[in-house]
C-alpha cells in the first residue's frame, strides 16, 4: 500500500502491476507497470514478484525472470532499469531472480536475490550493486541464505530478510 491507502498488486501471470483505490472499491484497478505481455522490453515485465512504492508513488518492481528491478514513475508507460538488467549472473552489475525489494528515503535500493542467495545494495544512480549480506553460496550458516525472498526495515534501520528454504528470518544492521 502507498501513503494514500492505495493497494498495489503484482500479477505474475499477466506480467503487470495494478493500483486499486480501496476506498472506492475499484474492481479493475489502474495499470501502473507492465501490461504489454510477457517480455524484456522496457514497457514489459516477466514474472513480477515483489513491489515497493515510494512516497511519490513511484513503483519499483522485481522483474524476476528478466533479472532486474524496474522503476515506474507515476503515470509512466515505460520503466527505467535501476538494478541489474544485464542478464542472469553473479557479477556486480547482474541480479539473479530478484524478489524482495526496499528503497530507503535516500533512494538506495536493497534487493533480495533469490538465485544468488544474497542481499545487495544499489545507491541511487549506481550501475553496480554491493553485497551486504549472504553471497557465500547457498546454505544455512549465519552468513548464508537459501532463497532470500522478502525484506523489510524496522524504524532503527535493521534489515529483516525472509530466508525461504531455511524457513527463517535473519536480521542485520544496515552497513
Amino acid at each position: 500500500m502507498d501513503n494514500q491507502g492505495n493497494l498495489y498488486v503484482s500479477d505474475t501471470k499477466k506480467h503487470e502491476v495494478r493500483r486499486y483505490d480501496i476506498h472506492f472499491g475499484e474492481k479493475e484497478g489502474i495499470l501502473v507497470a507492465g501490461g504489454n505481455g510477457e517480455g524484456d522490453g522496457i514497457n514489459q515485465l516477466n514474472y513480477p514478484t515483489c513491489i515497493f512504492v515510494d512516497r511519490q508513488q513511484n513503483v519499483y518492481v522485481s522483474d524476476s525472470k528478466n533479472h532486474r528491478v524496474v522503476k515506474w514513475k507515476k503515470g509512466a508507460t515505460e520503466g527505467v532499469v535501476v538494478a541489474g538488467g544485464e542478464g542472469n549472473g553473479y557479477c556486480g552489475i547482474q541480479l539473479s531472480g530478484p524478489r524482495g525489494i526496499f528503497v530507503d528515503p535516500l533512494g538506495t535500493l536493497y534487493v533480495a536475490e533469490f538465485g544468488n542467495d544474497r542481499l545487495t545494495r544499489w545507491p541511487q544512480g549506481a550501475k553496480e550493486g554491493t553485497v551486504i549480506a549472504g553471497g557465500h553460496g547457498e546454505g544455512e550458516e549465519a552468513n548464508q541464505f537459501n532463497g532470500p525472498s522478502g525484506l523489510c526495515f524496522d524504524k532503527c534501520g535493521r534489515i529483516y530478510v525472509a530466508d525461504y528454504f531455511n524457513h527463517r528470518v535473519q536480521s542485520f544492521s544496515r552497513k
